[in-house]
């Protein structure tokens, strides 16, 4: 996860996808605020892996946590940064001003790709959960990867993931493959046709099928989406991995 990203030398893989989900948490925290505060409509666990490690990747006060109610998230970055930004200068130019970014997850790229034992370990917390609440919006995984698992076949744990269930449905496998192998993007296809290597392949079996209300919005932005559309993205660019946590985090109306 140190190499460059999608042609940005000066970003890291691991860099883009930390400041991906970081702000992925920062507009959640947002879309639940009312006006007693953030309402806890998620849970949230994020969880790294490498080298001979999977656990939480959390950092400050909520390290070592694993699912953890949106409103704690909300109330305990680790720290704020302050960001330069471009933003439209009412005259049709652009120009730079400071913002505030929280940071929940700082980027590690450590070597090995235990995915197995990564997959093994979110099944316990999926299962664990739907034990404590049955009738939930089934829970959504997302699994960012840069490489091939090396603790054996993931296609195991990924089945017994997606086996389980809530009253609502069964859990959600989405995956990203940030590859070396070079190759077009390729962004929720319905067919495993136009990748380039078994590994990708791979990931895309072990995709779950986007549900109608994700389809619909992915479909608002632009891709082109069918009743086997698959949460799977293949060499993703900066700009694909934001949509791919976006549309992969699209729960039903919230209330």
């Amino acid at each position: 996860m140190s190499d460059a990203i999608g042609g940005e030398e000066s970003k890291s893989k691991a860099s883009v996808v930390s400041d991906a989900i970081n702000r992925l948490l920062t507009e959640l925290s947002v879309k639940c605020a009312k006006e007693e505060g953030v309402r806890d409509y998620f849970h949230v666990a994020v969880v790294g892996y490498g080298h001979r490690s999977v656990g939480s990747a959390f950092g400050g006060a909520l390290a070592g946590r694993d699912l953890v109610p949106l409103s704690q998230i909300a109330e305990n970055p680790a720290r704020i940064e302050e960001r330069s930004k471009k933003v439209p200068d009412g005259a049709g130019g652009l120009v730079e001003s400071t913002v505030r970014f929280p940071i929940w997850m700082d980027p590690v790229s450590n070597g090995g790709t235990p995915m197995r034992q990564a997959l093994e370990y979110t099944h316990g917390l999926a299962d664990k959960w739907l034990s404590e609440h049955p009738t939930c919006f089934p829970p959504i995984m997302l699994n960012l990867t840069d490489g091939e698992a090396n603790d054996g076949d993931p296609t195991i744990p990924a089945t017994a993931v997606r086996s389980l269930a809530s009253a609502d449905g069964p859990v959600l496998l989405f995956n990203l493959h940030v590859s070396d192998a070079g190759g077009s993007p390729v962004t929720f296809p319905d067919s495993d046709a136009g990748l380039p290597d078994d590994y990708a392949r791979t990931l895309f079996g072990m995709s779950s099928l986007l549900p109608s209300h994700m389809r619909s919005y992915a479909a608002q932005e632009g891709f082109n989406v069918s009743e086997g559309t698959r949460g799977f993205v293949y060499n993703a660019d900066i700009t694909s991995v934001i949509q791919f946590l976006d549309i992969g985090t699209r729960a039903t109306d919230l209330r």
